[in-house]
């Protein structure tokens, strides 16, 4: 329903943009200045380059604001986040709690929390300078690329990065050369493969707690109990002795102070 109501409001932005329908109240039965009747103008002409390049930069910045979630997720922390947060829910064989919302706002939350330096950054390098008029669009975009290209090339791993630059047959004299179309692929596989390797961290000592629950029940000739009425609570008393959701949390912050 969001995207649909988005493409509506596109739609429109182009119609009003590009055809400039001017809308006149006149009166067709009284004289002019009166505010009964309405006539629909359609003025193709008169338009100047300038007008539409606006109509032009509302379109691209609409068409950012349909991208933005895609940006969140793959360009920050975000993505690491939240599947470590699953994996935990997974290890700990609690099915559905916490709920899919929230963690996802504690993904959020904590993906604010990680990408605020950066974001500070990017606010006082290319927004404030550009929205003073100090600097052109163009040099807004390029001072804003380089806080979140150095975050990005932090977390990304050479094979990645580099196999991403031979296949877009690019070779940039230094990393910070690097352009987005390359940078972002890598930087998504990379948070993926670090996302799995903590995700089995977290789950090993659970699967221990399984394998040790089975074991027992097995060896008392209890085959009927099922080993998860067991285990689960076992894992939960262990998890909150040990503050598990401190020590998460602390470790996927941590990853990200390279």
């Amino acid at each position: 329903m969001r995207k649909c109501l988005t493409a509506s409001l596109v739609a429109i932005f182009i119609v009003l943009g590009l055809a400039t329908c001017d809308i006149h109240a006149q009166s067709t039965a009284t004289p002019a200045s009166s505010p009964m009747g309405i006539k629909i103008q359609l003025d193709p002409g008169g338009k100047t380059p300038k007008e539409y390049s606006q109509s032009l930069k509302i379109f691209l910045l609409l068409t950012a604001l349909t991208l933005a979630p895609s940006a969140i997720i793959m360009m920050t922390s975000f993505t690491r986040i939240l599947i470590v947060l699953g994996f935990l829910r997974q290890a700990l064989g609690t099915q559905s709690e916490p709920p899919g919302q929230v963690l996802a706002a504690m993904a959020l939350f904590l993906t604010i929390f990680i990408m605020m330096p950066v974001w500070d950054r990017i606010n006082k390098e290319a927004i404030q300078p550009y929205t003073a008029e100090q600097i052109s669009d163009a040099q807004a975009w390029e001072r804003g690329a380089v806080p979140l290209k150095q975050f990005m090339l932090k977390q990304t791993g050479q094979k990645e990065l580099q196999l991403f630059v031979s296949l877009a047959k690019k070779s940039p004299e230094k990393p910070e050369d690097i352009t987005l179309d390359v940078l972002i692929p890598a930087f998504m596989i990379s948070e993926l493969k670090i996302a799995f390797q903590m995700g089995f961290l977290i789950y090993l000592p659970f699967l221990v707690i399984d394998l040790v629950i089975g074991a027992t029940l097995m060896a008392l000739g209890m085959m009927m109990l099922p080993p998860m009425m067991i285990s689960l609570p076992v894992k939960l008393l262990f998890f909150v002795l040990a503050d598990g959701w401190t020590l998460v949390v602390k470790g996927l912050v941590s990853s990200f102070a390279t």
